[in-house]
């Protein structure tokens, strides 16, 4: 099976043969296509798989074919708005679209320190417990693309200091009628089995919301396997292979987001930042912090208050 990881945004609309993307962090592309192309437009009998490092949503109508996602086939209709978040890996075959998509790319870097990120997280539809794609209405599909046409036209505005609130604004806009949307979708079933990996999210979630670190320190994979009720050696190995990340790694991933919003606030400690984060040494958490991210915190605050 052949794989893909799109590393960048603009790597992505390369392949999608768009234009670069006016800020590295953020990208939405709109496509519509004669009937030859549609023609075209069908995916290799071979599964292949996708793995991006940036939040993707994408509206496309799916004649056939097959999203497989978190080990579960998506059920594809027309209408189909689907997410996916950072290091998450969907698999396609075959797939066939009508005339039109939209897609949204955004790294998360272009959220830190802002409301929204907190949206996002809060956001089932990027988290494995949804196993199936957001099936929209004609009225619902209508009400999407004005939005995405929306971010689209501030997108081809002239950039001021205004651009990124405005996106930023219709973005939430977007999630919260895709947050009602799922809801409608979801009502009269019974909630699906979630999987490890979203268990495993909501016990870190659970752990740092309370602060258990700053008097426990960071969890151990073994402390994780034991909550989830499973074998340290189990949770791994299922972990690894919905995400193709380990569990040590998706901790790690965890302490870096966590630790891109703490250092945007107003006045940000290095030290105290790695403390509030469960590390007992600072040196410990800006070896990690650069070693996932290219850069020291302390680059990354200036850098930020570049932007």
């Amino acid at each position: 099976m052949e794989t893909i990881n799109f590393k960048t945004i603009t790597e992505f609309n390369q392949a999608q043969n768009l234009p670069e993307p006016e800020n590295p962090l953020f990208s939405i592309g709109h496509k519509k296509l004669n009937a030859d192309e549609v023609q075209d437009c069908i995916s290799s009998k071979e599964e292949v798989s996708y793995t991006n490092q940036f939040y993707l949503i994408s509206l496309k109508n799916i004649v056939s074919g097959e999203i497989i996602y978190g080990r579960t086939k998506y059920d594809c209709s027309t209408g189909t708005l689907l997410f996916s978040a950072p290091t998450q890996t969907y698999i396609v075959k075959d797939i066939v679209i009508s005339s039109e998509s939209w897609f949204i790319a955004f790294h998360e870097d272009f959220i830190q320190g802002l409301d929204i990120r907190k949206l996002i997280k809060n956001s089932n539809f990027f988290n494995y417990n949804v196993n199936e794609a957001l099936h929209l209405s004609p009225k619902e599909e209508q009400t999407i693309k004005t939005i995405f046409r929306n971010i689209e036209t501030e997108y081809q505005n002239n950039q001021d200091e205004f651009s990124k609130e405005i996106i930023i604004s219709h973005l939430e806009t977007l999630l919260k009628y895709s947050d009602r949307f799922y809801k409608r979708q979801f009502l009269n079933r019974k909630e699906i089995n979630k999987s490890l990996m979203t268990r495993f999210r909501e016990v870190l979630d659970a752990y740092f919301e309370s602060e258990q670190q700053m008097r426990k320190g960071i969890p151990t994979v073994e402390w994780l396997a034991g909550q989830l009720g499973v074998s340290h050696r189990y949770m791994s190995d299922t972990i690894k292979a919905e995400t193709g990340k380990t569990a040590v790694d998706q901790i790690n991933l965890y302490l870096i987001e966590e630790a891109k919003n703490l250092l945007l606030a107003p006045n940000a400690s290095i030290t105290e930042t790695a403390y509030r984060l469960g590390f007992e040494y600072p040196q410990y958490f800006s070896r990690l912090f650069k070693k996932k991210t290219g850069i020291s915190p302390k680059e990354y605050i200036e850098n930020a208050s570049m932007n």
